[in-house]
């Protein structure tokens, strides 16, 4: 299972975890994973169409997915996944 870092913004869906694990041989998997164990995760990632949100960056490692091979980026159980969320305010 790949290690996943939860923002502070969307920990409230995670029980408040700021590491989760989930599995899956890719990021679009896991990602599908994590929203099979905490509902309500994938559409705050994911638009309607399943592609990454604009506003949301998800790191492979230390590497953006967009990137690489986007959510067909390839996973192993030893790999990390950072989701960032954008912030706004004035």
């Amino acid at each position: 299972m790949a290690k996943v870092h939860i923002p502070t913004p969307l920990r409230g869906l995670t029980r408040n975890q700021a590491e989760v694990q989930a599995s899956g041989a890719t990021v679009g998997e896991v990602l599908k994973d994590l929203e099979k164990r905490f509902p309500g995760l994938g559409p705050r990632l994911l638009d309607g169409q399943g592609a990454v949100r604009r506003y949301v960056n998800i790191f492979h490692n230390d590497e953006d997915i967009r990137g690489l091979q986007e959510l067909e980026t390839p996973v192993k159980a030893s790999d990390r996944l950072t989701l960032l969320t954008a912030m706004a305010g004035g």
